[in-house]
């Protein structure tokens, strides 16, 4: 199910951290800045909610997203792929 082609907003990866709804899962997105005055490495964590159509995705996940248009109030990114499954 990639889609891959050449048009549609920006593609990242993040962790599934909650998967309460139907069809919506809340996936967190970490990256890495450098402090604006002390240069000393920076985790940032960012919550996207996304739409899962066939609800292939767990906790723990790691998947891939991509930009979409507003799906709801809060939807702005669609499921791509699950890149690896949560263990156990």
């Amino acid at each position: 199910m990639a889609e891959n082609s050449g048009f549609g907003g920006r593609v990242i990866e993040g962790r599934v951290v909650k998967a309460g709804s139907e069809k919506t899962r809340v996936v967190a997105i970490e990256s890495r800045t450098a402090h604006r005055l002390y240069g000393r490495q920076i985790k940032q964590t960012t919550k996207a909610v996304t739409h899962d159509e066939t609800n292939q995705s767990n906790v723990g996940d790691v998947v891939r997203i991509r930009e979409c248009r507003p799906l709801s109030k809060t939807k702005r990114w669609r499921l791509i792929e699950v890149v690896a499954r949560a263990e156990g």
